[in-house]
């Protein structure tokens, strides 16, 4: 059974071959955005797969979506398991600009 590990939360999960890594992450409890319901239409849900060959090859809609793959990065909606694979998934930007402004108000409050 494939076990995918997902950063930076760290979170392990087992699933059957051909799970989703979108549907992992969500069994996991990882936060993984989307906007179009898996169907490789927002390509909100990249991740980069750091074992691209333990993972399903892209499909031909993801291709066209993204392109060739650079350094491991897939689309999570259409990518399976298939063996077991540590996927890093990108900061929320949402989050990223609440954690960037919590860290400047941190430093002024230094100054003080």
């Amino acid at each position: 059974m494939p076990r995918l590990t997902f950063l930076p939360d760290g979170k392990t999960i087992d699933v059957r071959p051909g799970t989703t890594v979108l549907a992992a992450a969500r069994q996991a409890g990882v936060g993984v955005r989307t906007r179009c319901g898996g169907v490789a239409g927002c390509l909100m849900c990249k991740v980069k797969v750091l074992e691209p060959d333990r993972v399903s090859p892209p499909t031909e809609s993801e291709r066209r979506k993204m392109g060739d793959a650079v350094d491991g990065e897939r689309l999570a909606c259409q990518t399976k398991a298939a063996g077991d694979a540590t996927i890093v998934v990108p900061e929320d930007p949402l989050k990223a600009a609440v954690r960037r402004q919590l860290e400047r108000q941190k430093e002024d409050d230094a100054l003080w």
